[in-house]
């Protein structure tokens, strides 16, 4: 029996856009830690670092919905690759600001054009929600396969951000960051064959995607879930340095991220049955849970021991999650939606990361680890009263799905014409 993920790649043009996909969302792990370092580098201000990487993480929260937005309405092409030169010209400006010393206003003017980058994630995804519109278990192979790719970019996208400031010159992570988002997605962009095709006008729904009840209760309860995510990151850290081996922080942090690499792979070989709304309360209790072993944590190999297993719930319900998505967000705002998760989570990590820190300043690392045990505790809880809305709901307005540009089975051909815009 052949491999359910040979089967998915099988599909032409799929390994083309899955690895434009990999590199264009590099930025995602890169540019805030290489914003962070290069800063901190250059000035020794922490504070000004942690600021910018703050401002990056809310602008692209206030616009990736947008552009997400757009992009269902007019196409990936049209919409991204203006949307991308505009970020890379702004990642351009920021690193010669902070070279030449300009004031630190124009460092904050920058960032909010950084955040411009489209959200790559959300449009592979809706690229194999076009392929795979009429076979659910292919597509929860693929949506298991990018969860794992995410996964993948956050383990190795911090090590070569951090690597090149601090061995290279200060600008080279964020600039890196930067050649890889214009790289990905004009690669990405280029594939017209695999484009979802934006809805008809009559078919579009009313309004943005963030009018569904379900997916309301997906970004709230995505919101606690990045405060646990980004207050994680934060306290490991500071826990390492306590231990007097700061330099193993990214070590340990990678192996959370291996262990949900390894659940999202082996998920995506099960074939799931029955209602994705109650698997996706459990895998969101399952990572509330998995934060109580880190109250009690003394030392790094503990703590790693426990990072793995608390990594196991994160990929299936981020998975689970995609699938919801498309149950309650009408095709014609499918990468809205998605986005929208996405948005939930980096404002949670914001907000995570600012509270994890001033709890380690006043009482300590070991202490800081109530921050994400109190956040799984709240997504938990939010989980649990949404999840009436999340239940299988009738069938939505515009459920037809909008095929790729030449059908589901069309090649991704060479040919000039068809990549002409």
């Amino acid at each position: 029996m052949s491999s359910p993920y040979r089967a998915i790649f099988a599909a032409p043009g799929a390994k083309s856009f899955s690895a434009a996909g990999l590199l264009g969302r590099m930025p995602l792990s890169m540019m805030g830690i290489g914003i962070v370092t290069m800063v901190s580098e250059l000035t020794g201000r922490y504070g000004l670092a942690g600021a910018l990487s703050a401002a990056l993480a809310l602008a692209t929260a206030a616009m990736g919905p947008q552009v997400s937005r757009l992009v269902d309405r007019h196409g990936q092409r049209r919409v991204m690759r203006p949307v991308t030169l505009v970020a890379t010209v702004s990642v351009a400006a920021l690193l010669l600001s902070a070279q030449q010393g300009w004031p630190e206003w124009t460092l904050f003017l920058f960032v909010l054009g950084v955040g411009t980058v489209p959200s790559v994630g959300s449009m592979v995804r809706a690229r194999w929600a076009a392929l795979h519109a009429d076979s659910p278990d292919q597509l929860h192979t693929a949506y298991s396969a990018e969860s794992v790719i995410d996964e993948v970019v956050f383990i190795v996208g911090p090590i070569l951000a951090i690597g090149l400031s601090t061995g290279w010159f200060p600008e080279a992570g964020p600039l890196l960051a930067g050649v890889f988002l214009l790289v990905g997605v004009f690669w990405l962009t280029a594939q017209r064959a695999t484009e979802p095709v934006p809805a008809p006008a009559g078919h579009r729904a009313g309004g943005s995607a963030l009018r569904s009840r379900g997916l309301q209760v997906l970004v709230v309860t995505f919101v606690a879930t990045g405060g646990l995510f980004g207050s994680i990151e934060v306290v490991t850290v500071a826990f390492a340095e306590e231990q007097g081996h700061k330099v193993a922080a990214s070590l340990v942090l990678a192996v959370w991220a291996l262990g949900s690499c390894l659940a999202g792979t082996v998920f995506g070989l099960l074939r799931p049955k029955g209602d994705a709304a109650r698997r996706w309360l459990l895998g969101v209790c399952a990572m509330a849970l998995s934060m109580i072993p880190l109250q009690l944590v003394g030392n790094l190999p503990f703590l790693a021991v426990a990072l793995f297993f608390a990594g196991l719930a994160i990929a299936p319900t981020m998975v689970t999650t995609m699938a919801l998505v498309e149950q309650h967000v009408p095709r014609a705002n499918l990468t809205e939606g998605m986005t929208w998760t996405s948005t939930g989570m980096a404002v949670g990590a914001a907000l995570g990361s600012s509270a994890a820190g001033s709890v380690v300043d006043a009482a300590g690392a070991g202490t800081g680890y109530a921050v994400p045990g109190a956040a799984g505790a709240l997504a938990a809880a939010v989980a649990f009263l949404g999840y009436r809305r999340l239940r299988p709901a009738p069938e939505r307005a515009g459920a037809s799905v909008p095929r790729a540009r030449g059908g589901a089975g069309a090649h991704d051909g060479d040919s000039e014409d068809e990549r002409v815009a």
